[in-house]
């Protein structure tokens, strides 16, 4: 009988979706944020245009994935940030695939320089952003011990003087979306440090791609740093220019 719903989550249902090999490359695609047809997600997972509806509607099932047509053509996407968010920190336990060859090689390197999670910028280039957006006091945070981890718990707040440079900058902190916090963070699996997520991290993510200051890369999620982006980001945000390189 059905008594409503349970008090614990079905967290092996997820993890069974998740788990194979073919079905993780689909949510790895998408988790740049992009919405991405059928036929693209086969490519990505390697396999066959008649086994990836299989793979897509078990995702569908499991709510990691929506669809939406445009057209005659289904584009598919992760069902909610949170999934990219959860895809992240799977990524900080697991063991990394083989580098098989010098292109696997270039595009994970790319990865962990600076790439798209969801909406917001994430790798070295976003815990940098993050790290000067604190050291510049448009942020302040209140670490939940001293000598904490950098990957503990922790609560971060817009100053006041954060939201008008901020709007200096092109993001009108005030218009917002206000149905989840305004300040969010990510711990990145790469550097095992916190970049900026949440509608802030999205909004200032996006000004940087309407200043020119990014670019995407030719691999799915990856992002680069323009030179006007360098300038940008020491000239706007007191960058170090030794944190921008490599």
């Amino acid at each position: 009988m059905d008594t409503g719903r349970g008090t614990e989550t079905d967290i092996a249902g997820v993890a069974a979706a998740i788990g194979d090999p073919s079905r993780a490359k689909v949510l790895l695609a998408l988790a740049g944020g992009a919405a991405l047809p059928a036929s693209a997600l086969a490519a990505e997972a390697g396999v066959s245009n008649s086994t990836i509806s299989g793979h897509l509607a078990r995702l569908r099932e499991a709510k990691l994935l929506t669809a939406e047509l445009d057209g005659r053509h289904r584009y598919y996407r992760l069902a909610t940030p949170e999934v990219a968010a959860a895809l992240e920190q799977l990524a900080r336990i697991a063991q990394p695939l083989p580098v098989r060859s010098l292109r696997d090689d270039s595009r994970a390197q790319a990865l962990l320089r600076a790439r798209l999670c969801y909406d917001h910028l994430a790798g070295r280039l976003g815990v940098t952003l993050m790290a000067a957006l604190l050291d510049r006091g448009v942020l302040d945070c209140e670490s939940p011990e001293p000598g904490a981890a950098p990957d503990a718990r922790a609560v971060y707040r817009l100053t006041d003087g954060g939201r008008a440079e901020l709007a200096a900058f092109g993001v009108d902190t005030e218009r917002l979306p206000r149905r989840r916090s305004t300040v969010r963070y990510c711990v990145d699996w790469g550097e095992k440090r916190h970049h900026l997520a949440g509608p802030l991290g999205a909004a200032v993510t996006g000004r940087m791609f309407d200043l020119g200051w990014l670019r995407k890369g030719r691999a799915r999620r990856v992002v680069h740093l323009t030179d006007a982006g360098e300038q940008g980001l020491r000239e706007t945000f007191g960058v170090p220019a030794d944190r921008l390189s490599g």
